[in-house]
């Protein structure tokens, strides 16, 4: 055997990536970090329960990968700017970012209502939200010119689905969809790809019972956290498939 050989090949260090999880303390968001974390990610599990989500981290204590909770109400900016700040200083680095958090699903309402109340909750969580969020991690995707950006989406924000319910959440969901396409758009070139995901309609305590498994669900969002280069951007898939905006 030709040890010298075999000893002047360097051995190839496993990637190392960080991910942030919003609204994970249950539901998708929670199955997304478990499988995240089983793809060997540090995996930063964001609720704005913080021992809600030590729960949660403390059940996924055996994945691959470690699994910490940390504070996070993406309505409130200054919790956005300070977690951004943590993670520079310890992890000098996100590679992953996937925008979750969300509620609002108002099914009885509908447009013709006076009260837009619930409208600006969804607007401020899943849009503006995710809009926080993004700019304030872009800067420790930049760093390394590599970044995976999921926003989870509905299929019910698409410009082709029609009905009279749920509508802040649909309104809030089409403008999520908007605002991805104009991030992948400025983002073109830099390694740092954004898409939105559908995960259909599942069992949580959002959905209710009777849709898929959320292991199904979560698992398209996975997917595109987890593309290779060159990865597609601007784009809006539901089961790793291209679906109409």
């Amino acid at each position: 055997m030709n040890t010298a050989a075999k000893s002047s090949t360097p051995a190839i260090a496993p990637v190392y990536r960080v991910a942030l999880v919003s609204g994970a303390n249950r539901g998708i968001g929670f199955e997304v970090a478990r499988q995240l974390s089983e793809r060997g990610m540090t995996v930063l599990l964001g609720a704005r329960d913080l021992e809600k989500g030590r729960r949660a981290a403390r059940q996924l204590a055996g994945t691959t990968g470690e699994v910490i909770a940390v504070t996070l109400d993406v309505t409130r900016q200054h919790q956005v700017d300070a977690l951004a700040h943590w993670i520079g200083t310890c992890y000098g680095r996100l590679d992953v970012l996937v925008n979750n958090a969300g509620g609002h699903y108002d099914r009885e309402a509908n447009a013709s209502t006076t009260d837009i109340a619930p409208a600006r909750d969804a607007l401020d969580t899943h849009l503006f939200g995710s809009w926080r969020l993004s700019s304030a991690m872009l800067p420790l995707m930049r760093r390394h010119g590599y970044g995976r950006i999921v926003n989870v989406s509905s299929g019910c924000g698409a410009t082709g689905s029609n009905g009279s319910n749920c509508v802040a959440y649909r309104t809030s969901k089409a403008a999520l969809n908007a605002y991805t396409r104009s991030l992948a758009t400025e983002l073109e070139g830099s390694g740092i790809v954004v898409n939105a995901v559908c995960p259909g309609w599942v069992a949580t305590e959002l959905g209710g019972p009777g849709g898929r498994p959320v292991e199904r669900g979560a698992a398209g969002i996975v997917w595109a956290a987890c593309l290779p280069a060159p990865a597609p951007s601007g784009r809006f898939f539901r089961d790793t498939e291209v679906i109409p905006w």
